[in-house]
């Protein structure tokens, strides 16, 4: 599958790209662990719309940028990159700290986004202070990791560093790890007032969940759709915390449909 992987300079960045499809722009953006490539869920989704998914800052082969070292700073430069790019009101799909960033730019600018998907997103702390709503996978080893990741754990593999890899294949790992907890480490993964602003968000908003995600679960992805007017909650049956590599038919009729 060709990658479509091109670099853009936008906003003050040098950002890796990639791009596909025609018909209206929606801007995708990752999570913790980058794109895998030119992914199936990108070329569904480009059949129907003009995919944009960047590589953020400090992620795959985008230089981190100085000045942007927070969740909140990425909010700012990716306002500033839809603008630039034609996208305002922008279209957004956000997957798990993209969800989370998806938000932050919806609280900040609700005229810039058209429609809104949060695909098992981060970002919000629902319970009181000694109860953990988010795991941690990254104390974890390896396999251990990869058990939070899926719902079918014997099918799916996520690209985790492990012993003996090519440096070539290990390096741009390590890079997604070490970028996401410097965006999300302090407090871990959320924004303790990000859940008392989601009122502000003025888009159609749908939350996608998948069923059995073991990093945030189900009901973290009820508060969170409860906490944005007039939301709507879905979960995808059979997926993990990735339900759009894991159940991609599901997760894309879900999705176009609500774009659409």
């Amino acid at each position: 599958m060709t990658d479509h992987v091109e670099t853009r300079s936008t906003a003050g960045a040098n950002l890796e790209i990639r791009i596909g499809g025609s018909g209206t722009p929606l801007l995708l953006l990752h999570g913790c662990h980058g794109w895998w490539g030119w992914e199936e869920v990108l070329e569904r989704l480009s059949r129907q719309f003009t995919v944009i998914a960047p590589s953020h800052p400090g992620f795959g082969h985008s230089p981190r940028v100085a000045g942007i070292d927070s969740v909140d700073d990425l909010a700012y430069f990716y306002l500033d990159a839809a603008a630039e790019w034609g996208m305002a009101p922008a279209q957004i799909v956000g997957f798990g700290l993209g969800g989370w960033l998806a938000a932050e730019m919806a609280v900040r600018c609700p005229s810039a986004i058209e429609r809104l998907v949060l695909v098992d997103s981060v970002g919000i702390k629902i319970s009181d202070r000694e109860t953990r709503d988010i795991a941690d996978p990254f104390i974890l080893s390896p396999s251990a990791h990869q058990q939070l990741l899926w719902h079918d754990t014997s099918s799916y593999r996520a690209p985790l560093p492990e012993p003996g890899m090519q440096p070539d294949v290990l390096e741009p790992m390590l890079r997604n790890l070490e970028s996401a907890m410097y965006y999300g480490w302090k407090p871990y993964m959320h924004n303790p007032k990000l859940r008392q602003r989601l009122h502000r968000i003025a888009s159609p908003t749908l939350v996608v969940w998948g069923e059995g995600d073991r990093i945030v679960s189900a009901d973290y992805g009820r508060a969170f759709a409860e906490s944005i007017p007039g939301a709507r909650f879905v979960t995808i049956r059979g997926a993990g915390h990735y339900p759009h590599r894991e159940r991609v038919d599901s997760f894309v009729d879900e999705v176009a449909g609500f774009l659409v």
